[in-house]
């Protein structure tokens, strides 16, 4: 039985329970690969899965500001058990922006009711990041036939549904949600990054993959005018990054106060009062807080912007959360790291894991360069120049 979550306070407490108990065998399932399968069960059944459901179609539709602290909380815990459900929430965004009211009532019941999207969105060997091949032909007898390939199809492996990225014969953008079962449709568990291990972005196959025209959404009419599509899914993978630093934040401190012994040249009997320690610690907590803030903020521009959608509001949203983003990604990689200078030595024996924290923030941040979210920042202030509307920031 899924539980509806009625609105953001739920949400949150919700949030916060899972991410408890998914806290205590993160380390566990990352060193043994373990597809955690039976926490994702019990994310469908918490009923965070609908939370971005419109109150119109029975869901809590929480706002921005508490979707990223979901996220964060969730990947404070696993950052896998966070990116998993990453394009879940996209793709519901997608049937939002795009969907007709009877493809809204059909797939968000299908979500309120525990059901699952995946994606398989990303290509490899294209020109760049947004070279889709995947087509999207009319069949003779009607509705589409999908053919392509698709690569780092995270949630694919544990969806009920897979949303596909493909082009029409006129090159316009569209997105198929078809079944997991579907006929040749083929997920591969061939996922093997460093980092983020249990999240199974492996491949997607579509051979001759029998789509009705009714699952079939006009993506592409997504950027014809003020969107927040990519302000929206960049706001969840920031709220990853900044929870990923808080994780290894966390983990660090209690490693000191329990564990780590202190330099003898400090004079101290414990590690946690050694005044080297001490600054490094302090200095830690305010770049993982700063980037809190940060995220904070890019929220509320993102809810400002839902409320009020212009080409400035959208503007606005993009590049706070360009900003959040641009700020969280090396904080993440410089926590996963300083796990080690604040434990010493013994924080790095291989049975302890924490090197997943640095493993888990080096992969995820690689999706999006942040150098070019600094661009396009300083463009907007300096010039006033506006941001593409691409869907990647």
């Amino acid at each position: 039985m899924t539980h509806v979550i009625a609105g953001d306070a739920a949400a949150l407490a919700a949030a916060r329970e899972l991410a408890a108990g998914f806290a205590a065998e993160a380390a566990a399932r990352d060193a043994e690969r373990r597809l955690p399968e039976p926490e994702l069960d019990r994310l469908s059944a918490s009923g965070l899965l609908a939370i971005t459901v419109p109150r119109a179609y029975g869901g809590a539709d929480v706002s921005a500001r508490t979707l990223a602290e979901v996220f964060r909380l969730l990947a404070a815990a696993d950052p896998n058990l966070a990116q998993i459900p990453h394009s879940h929430f996209v793709y519901v965004n997608v049937l939002r922006q795009q969907g007709t009211d009877m493809q809204r009532k059909f797939f968000f019941g299908e979500v309120l009711d525990g059901r699952r999207f995946g994606n398989a969105q990303s290509e490899a060997g294209t020109k760049h990041v947004q070279d889709y091949r995947t087509s999207l032909t009319a069949a003779p007898a009607g509705g589409f036939l999908l053919n392509g390939i698709k690569h780092y199809s995270t949630g694919a492996l544990f969806a009920h549904w897979i949303p596909v990225l493909a082009r029409r014969e006129d090159r316009t953008l569209h997105v198929a949600y078809v079944p997991r079962d579907a006929p040749g449709l083929t997920v591969v568990d061939d996922w093997d990054g460093m980092g983020q291990r249990t999240t199974a972005s492996g491949t997607v196959r579509l051979e001759d993959v029998h789509v009705p025209e009714d699952r079939v959404v006009p993506h592409h009419l997504t950027f014809t005018g003020p969107q927040l599509h990519g302000a929206y899914a960049q706001l969840l993978h920031a709220a990853i990054d900044v929870g990923i630093a808080g994780g290894a934040l966390e983990e660090a401190l209690e490693f000191v106060r329990t564990k780590a012994r202190p330099w003898f040249e400090s004079g101290q009997d414990r590690a946690a009062d050694d005044p080297l320690v001490i600054q490094r610690a302090g200095e830690l907590v305010v770049k993982v807080r700063a980037a809190e803030a940060l995220l904070d903020r890019a929220a509320q521009a993102v809810d400002a912007a839902r409320d009020d959608l212009t080409d400035e509001t959208a503007a606005a949203a993009s590049i706070a959360v360009a900003a959040a983003k641009a700020f969280a990604d090396p904080v993440a990689v410089e926590l996963g790291g300083a796990i080690f200078e604040l434990g010493g030595t013994r924080s790095s024996l291989d049975g302890l894991n924490l090197h997943r924290h640095w493993r888990n923030a080096r992969t995820h941040t690689l999706h999006d360069p942040a150098r070019w979210k600094i661009q396009h920042i300083g463009r907007y202030v300096l010039n006033g120049q506006l941001p593409p509307r691409h869907g990647l920031l």
